[in-house]
């Protein structure tokens, strides 16, 4: 189940040498070229709204158009813009992953790089945080998916909370916020990112959810198939089981001598 990180073979920015950031953006990008322009600014935009120190870290995940050169041009204009090139395709779990160990932030916020995500949702996200969760989530609201894309994702949703003994409302929803030294204790695997708050609680996460907006792709296309998620999720599901039932995060020491 453990795959060497795609990082190691990776292209970096090198971090600057101020103070590590409070919050860390970790955004998987994968041929998303006429998406960055925008996301950047936005991303700007709704982090001057909230009073922690930031960065954005771009994980591009080998992709094949302009993504990493107009990521390399957004981070040489703003310092708190870092990026981290995979050496070849990996998957949106490898990628997250990949950023997760590159990011100095104390809070790891997820989002994708396809615009349907909004940044202006981040500060809710955070003020929520500081309520005493390790993680918060996203729930769409008025989702602007298609049709079947929106039936194929209730019924996984459904499957999936009623297999791990689940109550998340939106496990589909990319945006979220979550306590950086849980995530790195994750245990690693492809498919990873559909089962975050899951394995969050397995740790003894507190996780709170927040309706959040959601928007039509109006650049690129999706990347993902709705039924190669289905059965490569149903695979992933039963080794999620596996793991909830051979939990041992719990354990506790009584007494110490």
């Amino acid at each position: 189940m453990q795959q060497n990180s795609p990082i190691n073979q990776a292209e970096n920015a090198v971090p600057s040498a101020q103070d590590s950031p409070k919050v860390s953006l970790v955004i998987p990008v994968y041929n998303e070229e006429g998406n960055i322009v925008t996301l950047v600014a936005e991303i700007q935009a709704a982090m001057t709204r909230q009073p922690r120190s930031w960065e954005a870290l771009f994980v591009d995940d080998g992709s094949n158009d302009q993504s990493l050169a107009r990521i390399r041009a957004a981070a040489a204009a703003d310092s708190r813009l870092r990026y981290a090139a995979l050496a070849a395709n990996s998957g949106q779990s490898a990628a997250l992953f990949a950023g997760f160990q590159e990011a100095g932030g104390e809070i790891l916020v997820t989002l994708d790089a396809d615009l349907q995500n909004d940044p202006a949702d981040i500060p809710l996200l955070l003020e929520l945080f500081d309520q005493g969760y390790d993680m918060t989530i996203g729930v769409r609201a008025r989702r602007q998916d298609s049709a079947v894309k929106k039936i194929a994702s209730k019924i996984a949703n459904a499957i999936r909370n009623r297999l791990t003994h689940e109550e998340v409302s939106d496990t589909g929803c990319s945006l979220k916020a979550m306590r950086a030294s849980m995530v790195r204790r994750l245990p690693l695997f492809r498919g990873m990112h559909r089962f975050l708050p899951t394995l969050m609680k397995m740790q003894g996460a507190k996780v709170a959810e927040a309706p959040v907006n959601h928007r039509p792709r109006l650049q690129g296309i999706s990347k993902y198939g709705v039924w190669d998620r289905a059965f490569s999720g149903l695979y992933d599901l039963l080794a999620v089981r596996w793991m909830q039932k051979r939990n041992i995060y719990g354990c506790k020491i009584k007494e110490r001598g």
